[in-house]
């Protein structure tokens, strides 16, 4: 079964055709910018990378650019002879709120529930709906389609870790909960862990740490989410590239009121302008930052930092204490695959825990590779294991279509 895997952003598209059966890539790519003049980059199986500019108006510009691509036309770009070759596809669905406990089928019926979620994701849902509505008009009804949710990983939390300390009512009414996301990344590192130490991924209690531009921790029991990080919103939890984490949520009005900004204005501020970025006033890239603390001894890129390892230490803490001790903890994302600084930082100080990572193996493991990096004798395993979110959506599809059980 050849699967399409579609990731669609607000301005952006990111594919993957997939064997699903062999999990062999056949192609991959990503268009930037779309509205204007897009970025594109095609990676086909064999043969060379292509990236280049060109008008995209929309998504289903952009979807239509990926058909041309994935298609054989004479050139050695293509990878399949006709859009038939394309058995299933997959999309990420950012929310799925209260109602999707599980990946899902698309229908007509579906698509009207991910529209009622907009309220809860308005930046990414309309997005994925695009990308959605785009496939199905290209590839038509024959080609099922399946709804991967981010937040589907999350419904296993019980009720005292995804429940605010508020009004009761409010939940009722409006649903105001903590959803958590990132979930197909944390689903892929548990399964990944357990394929590593050759284990059923319900056999392992694990804390998976996604560190990139965003960031998540998830503290997984038995290969369920039993608490996670990101809460109602991606905002809450750990400090990010652009966004505060936790804060103290009486500081949106104090800062409306201190800085003449509207409600919209400051959620946008902590959303966009914090972060690493608002704490350092420099960039919210940790690499750069590294790069200032080492070069230029930057006060304030050194304080992003050590505000950055704090909270994720915070939050390893509180996930140990969750599970009552972790078989493992998995590093991930852009900033855990590369950064060996952080991951020392990360673990330094937490040894009494069990915690004790090996320097040397650290340090030797490339950038982007997946490795252990803990001492021999520390009782928590420590890895870095690259997620692969794309290669995921791929599996739950085949799994919605084919009757497998989720998440398991």
């Amino acid at each position: 079964m050849n699967v399409l895997v579609l990731n669609c952003g607000s301005s952006s598209l990111k594919f993957l055709l997939v064997d699903a059966a062999t999990e062999s890539r056949l192609a991959r790519g990503l268009i930037e910018r779309i509205g204007g003049q897009a970025l594109c980059t095609y990676e086909p199986r064999r043969g060379n990378a292509r990236k280049f500019a060109e008008p995209v108006r929309d998504h289903r510009a952009a979807v239509e650019r990926v058909m041309r691509w994935l298609v054989r036309t004479g050139d050695d770009a293509g990878v399949i002879d006709s859009p038939g070759e394309i058995h299933a596809v997959g999309h990420r669905v950012v929310h799925g709120g209260e109602r999707f406990r599980a990946h899902a089928r698309i229908d007509a019926g579906v698509i009207r529930e991910i529209e009622d979620c907009i309220d809860l994701a308005p930046l990414h849902n309309p997005a994925n709906l695009n990308g959605i509505r785009a496939a199905r008009a290209l590839l038509g009804d024959g080609t099922p389609m399946v709804a991967v949710f981010d937040t589907a990983f999350h419904s296993t939390m019980p009720e005292a870790s995804y429940l605010y300390a508020i009004p009761y009512q409010l939940y009722r009414r409006h649903r105001i909960r903590r959803y958590g996301f990132h979930g197909t990344s944390h689903a892929y590192l548990a399964r990944r862990y357990a394929a590593l130490a050759g284990k059923s991924p319900g056999a392992a209690d694990l804390i998976t740490l996604h560190l990139g531009n965003g960031c998540s921790a998830c503290a997984i029991r038995r290969g369920r989410s039993v608490a996670t990080s990101m809460g109602f919103t991606p905002l809450e939890g750990l400090v990010m590239g652009t966004r505060s984490g936790d804060v103290d949520p009486s500081l949106v009005e104090h800062i409306a009121l201190k800085e003449g900004m509207s409600l919209r204005e400051t959620n946008s501020l902590l959303n966009k302008q914090s972060g690493l970025f608002g704490v350092s006033g420099l960039t919210n890239d940790m690499r750069e930052l590294l790069d200032e603390e080492r070069e230029h001894a930057d006060r304030r890129a050194t304080l992003a930092i050590d505000l950055f390892v704090r909270r994720v230490k915070h939050y390893v803490g509180a996930y140990l204490a969750e599970l009552g001790g972790a078989e493992a903890i998995v590093f991930s994302g852009g900033i855990g695959e590369n950064s060996p600084g952080i991951r020392r930082r990360v673990c330094h100080g937490l040894e009494w825990l069990g915690i004790d990572l090996d320097p040397a193996r650290n340090d030797a493991l490339p950038a982007g590779s997946e490795g252990e990096v803990g001492a021999s004798g520390s009782r928590v395993r420590l890895f870095v294991i690259p997620t692969n979110e794309e290669l995921m959506i791929a599996r739950e599809t085949a799994a919605v279509l084919t009757g497998r059980p989720q998440h398991d």
